[in-house]
């Protein structure tokens, strides 16, 4: 019989680059470190140390609450810590969390949550914290702040399910923003969103208001690819609401638009964990703005679609 418990998996990022520069030795030692202060944090949270992986850590505790506690703090120290460091030496922390059914079997842990935990660490950004729904749901009103990525495609899972972002930022800054409401700066003619064309070098795709949701990013999981180091995991995501075609920031750099012939839409919009309305053609740039001449660019055309303009902070 297995037990509701909820999995974490954090993982630090760049130790390749840290082997290379350090030599294996001294990396070793620096990331046996690392990984033995991250079991140590969950274990003064009430977690569990299943195994370490490596340059991670597989715990398990009791419930969402205290798994949250241990990841918040397990960020807004490491953060800490980073900036003291060398910045070819620093190694970010992403995190997946998951509640659900765990079966344990000779000291190791099996079942969906472990398997979902995992695989939320490795779509996660650098620093950031992925958490299910079910998470979510355990915690009280206000203690964590938190932004819906709304449902992610996980391989090997035949529905996909609702994921959030965790904040562990202290300060709000102009990244973590409260939610406001999506302003009109200019009204067309309406007309229903009916279908979006991407285009990145040689790859075109055409996507059906049926097709949607669909994300943008680095990953095989992302169902539009774009294989440049700038780009997220799971970068962006367009979905249809109300009639219109939606573009949502979820990446670590942000994204910006660019309209083409549309009257006050010539200059690119930043997105950094907003959204903005897509209509007509133009294009978008992930991971750098569209004056960098070098910047990932993917055009994008719609038919049908409201023209609105405007963006609303999804912090």
């Amino acid at each position: 019989m297995g037990v509701n418990s909820t999995v974490v998996f954090a993982d630090l990022t760049g130790s390749t680059r840290v082997f290379e520069a350090m030599g294996n030795a001294r990396a070793t030692e620096t990331v046996t470190r690392l990984t033995q202060w991250i079991g140590g944090v969950c274990e003064s949270h009430g977690g569990r140390v299943v195994k370490s992986l490596g340059d991670g850590v597989f715990a398990i505790f009791a419930n969402g609450v205290t798994a949250t506690r241990a990841v918040l703090e397990l960020q807004r120290n490491h953060q800490k810590r980073l900036q003291t460091w060398p910045t070819p030496l620093r190694m970010e922390l992403q995190i997946g969390v998951a509640s659900g059914e765990v079966v344990e079997v000779d000291g190791d842990c099996y079942g969906d949550a472990v398997n979902l935990a995992s695989r939320l660490s490795d779509l996660a950004g650098p620093g950031q914290i992925w958490a299910t729904e079910s998470v979510i749901e355990q915690l009280h009103e206000g203690e964590v702040r938190h932004r819906s990525l709304g449902p992610i495609n996980i391989r090997g899972k035949n529905e996909m399910p609702v994921v959030h972002r965790i904040d562990w930022q202290d300060e709000v800054s102009e990244f973590l923003t409260m939610p406001a409401s999506l302003v009109p700066s200019a009204r067309g003619p309406d007309s229903s969103f009916g279908q979006i064309e991407l285009a990145w070098l040689d790859v075109r795709t055409l996507f059906r208001v049926e097709d949607l949701p669909i994300h943008l990013g680095r990953v095989d999981e992302a169902q539009f690819v774009v294989n440049d180091p700038r780009v997220s995991r799971l970068h962006a995501r367009i979905e249809s609401r109300h009639g219109s075609c939606i573009l949502v920031d979820v990446s670590t750099y942000g994204t910006w638009v660019r309209f083409h012939g549309t009257a006050g839409a010539s200059g690119e919009i930043a997105l950094r964990r907003d959204e903005c309305v897509l209509h007509g053609s133009g294009e978008i740039g992930l991971g750098a703005p569209l004056s960098d001449f070098s910047a990932p660019t993917i055009s994008f055309n719609t038919t049908g679609g409201n023209v609105l303009l405007g963006r609303r902070d999804l912090r």
